[in-house]
């Protein structure tokens, strides 16, 4: 077989074989194939697309490229959730513990946040000691022990999609459905989880703009899974304003806590019950009334809390922060803004507040750089709420006077006003369930 001509085929249109993708994977991971030729398959997979079967061929290929973690000998079924990326979204500290406290170990391989999308791994290290960096064999035993580990990607797990994605970057080819797709999927099976719920996201605060746009990708997503014997299900959410309340690392940890400790802000509780459900429901062992009944019963036990305690002392963190949240990283100034008129919230653009909390430093423009665990935006008013002139619709944590005033401008250039009353946007907009096959 040669590069040139799997490159070629795929430019005519024309579908590859297992055995040739796997070729050109393995070939590009071990460095016998140029970048140049990567990025010309890249284009051509770009504008062909691929097929059902190629995207899971592609998906097993990426996976089979590094250590492929068993979990069998740790418990019987293991859950994992993925978000596509949105602002707000602090979704994994709630529902990882909330359904390992259910008794379903819940095994994790999480991002950092890049652009406007904040990441899981950066929340908690606002955590002080707190690691996310754990080879194959510490990620085990902790599942094994505690049910539960948020770890990030090592070179030992799919380094495929680690030197495919930084191509995809440069060459304008990460919006790609199959490539989205297999990059995503492949973590995951690297990974091992049996069961996994996908949040796909959808508006302006996320990838996918439209909702043709996600569904098409959660399906991909929900096909490769069943194509090589997982359980998969998706959720498409709203993300046309922020999830919650805070948009920052350690203001959303607070804001998770709030939620373990049953205060947190109703819409974010209401989109945990619904993706930790969806969770439970993977293992066969709960309907989603019992499911629901579970997670409450965690929640108001205190027994999710106790978990994300465990989970914190388990990768090296203090976890005092959780009993007085008081303790975790704050900005020193906070700044509040008010309402420059009357009426009723009638949007409230979630990419331009991610991009305001990115430009105070809560968030990176490019992969690696530093960030600040304890500036960010508190939000007091959401879609649908009456407001009147002046009163506070939200609070900037910040290091300085002048990056309040510049995220102030920012951040009141994402409100859009109405004079009548309007219903805030649904919080899902479809479910795509588990086969059951």
């Amino acid at each position: 077989m040669r590069a040139q001509d799997i490159i070629a085929k795929k430019r005519d249109g024309f579908s590859l074989s297992k055995e040739e993708i796997d070729f050109f994977i393995q070939g590009f991971t071990q460095g016998e194939i140029p970048d140049y030729q990567a990025a010309a398959w890249l284009m051509a997979v770009y504008l062909r697309g691929m097929s059902k079967e190629e995207t899971i061929h592609l998906t097993k290929a990426m996976a089979r490229s590094g250590r492929m973690l068993d979990l069998k000998g740790v418990a019987p079924f293991v859950v994992d959730k993925h978000s596509t990326g949105g602002v707000g979204d602090k979704t994994t500290l709630v529902v990882a513990p909330l359904v390992s406290a259910c008794g379903v170990p819940v095994g994790k391989i999480s991002g950092r946040g890049l652009g406007f999308s904040g990441g899981t791994l950066d929340k908690l290290e606002s955590f002080a000691g707190f690691t996310s960096q754990l080879d194959g064999d510490r990620f085990l035993s902790n599942l094994a022990r505690y049910g539960i580990v948020v770890a990030g990607q090592t070179e030992e797990l799919a380094p495929a999609d680690g030197v495919l994605y930084a191509l995809r970057d440069v060459t304008a080819t990460v919006g790609c459905v199959p490539l989205i797709a297999s990059s995503i999927m492949s973590k995951k099976l690297a990974s091992g989880a049996d069961g996994i719920v996908l949040d796909v996201k959808v508006g302006r605060g996320a990838f996918m703009k439209s909702e043709e746009e996600a569904v098409r990708l959660a399906q991909a997503m929900v096909e490769i899974g069943e194509g090589v014997g997982r359980r998969v299900s998706a959720v498409i959410s709203d993300m046309s304003q922020p999830l919650g309340y805070a948009v920052g690392n350690a203001l959303e940890v607070r804001e998770a806590i709030d939620t373990l400790k049953d205060s947190g802000p109703p819409d974010f509780w209401e989109h945990c019950l619904v993706i930790a459900t969806h969770m439970l429901m993977l293992t066969s062992s709960y309907d989603a009334e019992a499911a629901q009944e579970a997670l409450r019963g965690a929640l108001r036990s205190g027994r999710g809390l106790e978990k994300f305690k465990d989970l914190v002392v388990a990768q090296g963190g203090d976890p005092a922060p959780i009993d007085d949240p008081m303790l975790l990283p704050q900005a020193p100034l906070q700044h509040p803004v008010t309402a420059p008129r009357a009426g009723y919230i009638a949007a409230l653009d979630a990419q331009k507040v991610g991009m305001a909390a990115m430009r105070l430093g809560a968030g990176r423009a490019k992969k690696g750089e530093p960030i600040d665990h304890g500036v960010g935006i508190v939000l007091h008013k959401k879609i649908g709420d009456q407001v009147e002139a002046g009163e506070k619709i939200l609070t900037v944590h910040a290091q300085s006077k002048e990056a309040a005033q510049e995220a102030e401008s920012l951040l009141l250039g994402a409100y859009a006003w109405s004079a009548e009353p309007l219903e805030p946007p649904p919080l899902i907009h479809r479910i795509i369930p588990w086969s059951g096959r």
